[in-house]
């Protein structure tokens, strides 16, 4: 199979700067590096063809060398084959300086010295902690303070978190010689990856604590209140800051964040600040006017609302600020909308009909009625 230009393979001009170039090729060799595509045949070979144009267009005489004679120009300058592949490996901070987080993660390192050794005595923050809480609807809607219990971990009060026993101490680790890392020959390149006999810390417990294993925590149960602001909607998140687990290497703790699941209410729906619900009135209410009470979402208070003669079934009627209290403002507050349900009666007296027939005769109703335009019924 023949070769691909080497600007082609990393999709460059012919112009491109150096830099441009090792971005190029930053991008291509984290695409197809093996670790990241173990088993995959076709991006191992990307993988070194990336690795090879880079290798000869990276270096200024080389470039010249194939950008006046191709391929045969780089011949015998340790250009156009795998054997020296290996000076491009040696030099990963140069390649990806500026990725080195990402590497850290990806190879299973973690913070390291200039020399590539591991720093032994960095802090770590400890992890964030979730926990998900349900609470009433009127509790979201007025706010609430509620006690929560949850584990996390916590420093060793045995071992003060250090993980080793009284009068025991740390040694450097003999596997990776206290760099945290060992590295592995993978046919023309090799890969550091994090040591398995410290763990990437570069050093090792000579007699483990025996509170908590050598971990240098353990697990406990904590309990907190949690205030709940008003008018927190379903889905919504509180940050407590420091509430997570422990770091370690005297580390911070991390943050606890409680996920909000409000509770849906028999009588009362929500949509941002305002509040609906359904009130049944009768048919004389609705056709000659009346004035009732309605319950609110405070508990036991009631108020006033006037329902105009002729009322519709389906009606709207508003009642302002008895909705939902506003998040950052809770003197401003969200309507309460009430929709209006006309009942009519199933079963009624001998009476009633009597009534019902002269309103009938005496009101004209309409035995041949029209359909009523869709646009109406919005």
């Amino acid at each position: 199979m023949a070769k691909r230009d080497y600007y082609e393979v990393l999709g460059v001009s012919k112009g491109a700067s150096k830099d441009e170039i090792k971005k190029a090729y930053r991008k291509l060799a984290v695409k197809y590096h093996p670790d990241r595509n173990p088993g995959n045949k076709q991006a191992e070979e990307s993988f070194k063809e990336a690795t090879e144009a880079y290798e000869v267009l990276a270096n200024e005489k080389k470039r010249q060398a194939y950008d006046q004679f191709g391929f045969q120009g780089v011949e015998g300058m340790g250009g156009a084959g795998p054997q020296d592949y290996s000076s491009v490996f040696r030099d990963f901070e140069d390649i990806f300086g500026d990725f080195t987080g990402f590497f850290d993660s990806f190879f299973g390192g973690g913070a390291r010295t200039r020399q590539g050794g591991r720093s032994r005595s960095s802090a770590r923050r400890g992890s964030d902690l979730r926990y998900d809480m349900q609470i009433p609807f009127e509790q979201a809607v007025f706010g609430t303070k509620m006690d929560i219990s949850f584990s996390r971990n916590e420093a060793c009060s045995t071992c003060q978190g250090t993980g080793a026993d009284k009068g025991s101490s740390k040694r450097i680790c003999p596997t990776c010689g206290g760099s945290g890392q060992v590295r592995r020959s993978s046919g023309f390149f090799s890969i550091a990856s994090t040591c398995p006999a410290c763990n990437g810390e570069g050093e090792i417990i000579e007699k483990p604590c025996a509170e908590c294993g050598g971990r240098g925590q353990v697990r406990k149960k904590r309990k907190i209140k949690v205030t709940v602001p008003a008018g927190i909607e379903n889905g919504k998140r509180i940050s407590i800051h420091g509430q997570g687990d422990g770091g370690t290497n005297g580390g911070p703790h991390g943050d606890l964040y409680v996920y909000i699941h409000v509770l849906p209410h028999e009588y009362f729906q929500r949509d941002g600040f305002d509040i609906y619900c359904a009130i049944p009135i009768s048919f004389s209410q609705a056709a000659l006017g009346a004035e009732i009470l309605v319950s609110t979402l405070e508990d036991k208070r009631r108020v006033r609302l006037k329902i105009p003669s002729g009322s519709q079934n389906g009606k709207i009627l508003r009642l302002k600020n008895e909705g939902v209290p506003h998040l950052h403002n809770p003197n401003r507050r969200g309507d309460m909308y009430i929709k209006l349900i006309v009942r009519v009666p199933t079963k009624i007296s001998g009476r009633a009909r009597s009534l019902l027939e002269e309103l009938a005769t005496v009101s004209g109703e309409d035995s041949n009625p029209s359909p009523v335009r869709l646009s109406d019924l919005e």
